[in-house]
């Protein structure tokens, strides 16, 4: 049957920073456990949608109790399969993720929505679906409890991730509004009296 979660965030910053951040969310201090990200595939199909299919290599500690169950030869390593659809004319960023191995252990997959927060243009949307579940017989239900638990711990410090890379993205684009706010600042100068105006500086184009 397994187990199916939902929820609902507000991030007070506007689609497209959240959509850079989300691409460069990567490595940050509170996703240590993401080793590697890989792009297998990118297209811009007609409909101007950009679609992507990334390989994430992850950590996976299993808990105590099931160290003493399974294998301590089985691997630590999850691979994750992400496809997103990017819709710039809605404003919209769809990904589903899944895992590749451990499948038998359990399986995740997980949906996002990123969009244009309706009630507050400047903030983005973030819808978020998981289905998690289990085949190991006997021990499902309890496994998909845990799954569940550390789900959500994975997904606050995903957050603080995409903050980390939010931040940073902001950070960068306060040196030219200042430098834009210095430069109107300056044309709006008053210039003293029988002073010739200022010459219109031609662009470079070879800069």
């Amino acid at each position: 049957m397994g187990r199916y979660f939902y929820s609902e965030d507000h991030i007070k910053s506007p689609w497209h920073q959240v959509l850079a951040a989300f691409w460069q969310r990567y490595p940050n201090p509170y996703s240590t456990h993401v080793l590697t990200e890989d792009v297998l595939y990118r297209e811009v199909t007609p409909a101007n949608l950009l679609l992507s299919r990334r390989l994430l290599t992850k950590t996976n500690r299993l808990p105590g109790w099931a160290e003493h169950i399974f294998p301590t030869h089985m691997a630590r390593a999850v691979y994750v399969l992400e496809d997103s659809i990017v819709d710039p004319e809605a404003n919209t960023l769809v990904t589903k993720t899944w895992n590749l191995n451990h499948n038998t252990l359990m399986t995740v997959v997980e949906r996002c929505m990123f969009e244009q927060d309706g009630s507050q243009p400047t903030w983005t949307k973030l819808k978020r679906e998981a289905w998690i579940s289990s085949s190991v017989y006997g021990l499902a239900r309890p496994i998909q409890e845990f799954g569940v638990a550390r789900y959500k711990s994975n997904q606050t410090e995903a957050m603080k991730g995409l903050d980390y890379a939010l931040t940073k993205i902001q950070s960068e684009d306060l040196p030219h509004l200042h430098g834009d706010q210095e430069e109107s600042s300056e044309k709006h100068k008053p210039r003293p009296p029988n002073a010739p105006p200022t010459p219109a500086k031609k662009p470079n184009q070879f800069a």
